[in-house]
């Protein structure tokens, strides 16, 4: 059984890809590579151009693989961005992510890691930030992430997706020698 890591050409992305794979998974990265690198990937990986947008071609991978687990990176994350064209996010954001988890349901994958972000708290009255803050997201990357989170308990409740949702700030890697 293969994990598709959509996005996984970016840096978190790739960096799961090679947890995986060195953890003796089968793992498809399906990535458009508007910001990852292909040449990030361990060799074990099967990639595959595309983006989240071509319903058709998630669903052929998922059809034509046995596919038991989706994790979910692939998404516009510049927050000032997001302020200046939030229709951009919330296409990308939610309608493609809506287009993700339908095709996934579709051919009975039912597992998801979403990767989502700390920004859909907003300016948290409390540090640390609980989980059960309320959330009150600022930018447009902050509310698309937040829908989509709600959109995945409703798949949970209807349709019996089971999903894990990671909320974080800033990745960062560590400094080389």
């Amino acid at each position: 059984m293969s994990i598709v890591v959509t996005g996984g050409a970016g840096y978190i992305g790739s960096t799961i890809s090679s947890i995986l794979t060195k953890a003796g998974r089968s793992v498809i990265v399906y990535d458009n590579l508007s910001n990852g690198h292909q040449a990030s990937l361990p060799s074990a990986v099967e990639f595959i151009k595309g983006d989240i947008a071509d319903r058709e071609k998630l669903e052929n991978i998922f059809k034509a693989r046995k596919v038991e687990a989706v994790i979910h990176l692939a998404a516009f994350i510049d927050a000032s961005e997001s302020i200046k064209t939030p229709e951009r996010y919330f296409r990308n954001n939610i309608s493609n992510s809506l287009n993700l988890v339908e095709s996934m349901l579709s051919k009975g994958v039912k597992q998801l890691v979403f990767s989502s972000t700390a920004a859909v708290y907003g300016n948290a009255s409390q540090i640390p930030i609980k989980e059960e803050t309320l959330l009150c997201p600022t930018n447009a990357y902050g509310e698309s992430k937040a829908s989509v989170e709600k959109m995945l308990k409703w798949f949970n409740q209807s349709h019996g997706l089971r999903c894990a949702i990671l909320r974080y700030f800033n990745a960062a890697g560590a400094e080389s020698e």
